[in-house]
């Protein structure tokens, strides 16, 4: 078994064993049926446990990891790193048989393939009815210039500021914890109004694409507050503003059921999804120009983040704070900070 762990910050990267399948028993530390493919995809953060036979002839066999870029027109580092696989018995210095099994860097369908093979090994405890409906749009804004010194801080298309965003909101890191500000009542420094779905629908896969015109978002510390016991489902969606690209989205706080995903603009009358043994994660690699639909219980009380997992993205804006409220009881309150709690 060898455990992967995705310690990533601005890439996805794929990785394989030559001449070896790999079979998918865990991701995200949830047991997955197991699933046989000739390669993975991982993003920043995100984990999988894989089962490797030992089947092969004595010997040396490269292991390799590559970049998965889905985004058009971005420069990357092309580069392939190598480790080996070796077997009892094999002299460290014979040739290594080497990993011809990684997908080209922006295969598309290769991280699609596997994805639609995961299911939880156990039936379940998906949420059946919905009393909170969420719809977010993520990707890419260009904001227009108003800097003195554009040359040197207005380098994104056509002269613009490049920014990433949630139903268009760029998220501003608050001077202090909002957990903090949450708890102890202090005005300020965020509010409540994160809209639940976008304030506009339109084609989001194709457009716009008139930057810096007609592709601004707002800024602020917004975030979106939740009842205790909310069973939530939140849609996901790419956009094509600037690109298109697969966006890993970390949920701070919870695991969720990924019930579907699919191309294109996310159309509920002909969406398909798996409510008996969805694949239970923390992490969700939103597909590239496509949607993801995610469910859970709101039943841990607190501020969580829920961000790309792109570390530029990340910085650019591509984030909301989602406030889940208490419930009754101890159980199902936040509880009080610790008393030695450092302070700032």
């Amino acid at each position: 078994m060898l455990r992967l762990i995705g310690a990533l910050l601005h890439m996805e990267c794929f990785f394989s064993i030559a001449n070896h399948k790999l079979t998918i028993v865990e991701a995200d530390g949830e047991y997955t049926k197991p699933l046989t493919t000739d390669h993975v995809m991982l993003g920043p953060g995100q984990t999988l446990n894989v089962l490797v036979t030992t089947d092969q002839k004595i010997g040396r066999y490269s292991m390799a990891m590559g970049p998965y870029m889905s985004g058009q027109n971005v420069t990357i580092q092309n580069i392939t790193a190598i480790a080996y696989f070796q077997y009892l018995g094999a002299s460290p210095h014979s040739v290594a048989f080497p990993a011809s099994l990684l997908p080209r860097f922006d295969d598309n369908l290769a991280v699609k393939t596997v994805m639609d093979g995961l299911k939880s090994l156990e039936v379940g405890n998906v949420p059946k009815e919905i009393d909170t409906n969420l719809f977010f749009t993520i990707g890419f804004n260009v904001n227009k210039c108003n800097s003195k010194t554009p040359k040197q801080n207005c380098q994104g298309s056509n002269g613009g500021v490049m920014a990433a965003s949630m139903n268009n909101n760029s998220f501003i890191k608050p001077k202090i914890s909002l957990l903090q500000a949450y708890y102890d009542h202090i005005n300020g420094y965020f509010t409540e109004d994160f809209p639940g779905s976008p304030l506009k629908f339109y084609d989001f896969v194709n457009g716009p694409n008139s930057a810096p015109n007609d592709t601004g978002s707002t800024n602020g510390t917004r975030t979106k507050v939740i009842e205790y016991g909310s069973r939530v489902q939140l849609i996901l969606q790419d956009t094509g503003t600037v690109t298109t690209e697969n966006h890993p989205i970390h949920f701070h706080g919870y695991s969720f059921y990924v019930v579907g995903y699919g191309s294109g603009n996310y159309n509920p009358q002909t969406a398909t999804f798996n409510l008996v043994d969805p694949p239970y994660m923390n992490t969700i690699g939103v597909p590239v120009g496509g949607w993801a639909a995610i469910r859970f219980v709101a039943d841990n009380p607190g501020v969580w983040f829920m961000h790309c997992h792109l570390e530029v993205h990340m910085t650019w804006g591509l984030g909301v704070a989602l406030i889940v409220k208490n419930g009754q009881g101890p159980m199902e309150t936040l509880p009080h900070p610790p008393a030695d709690m450092p302070r700032c």
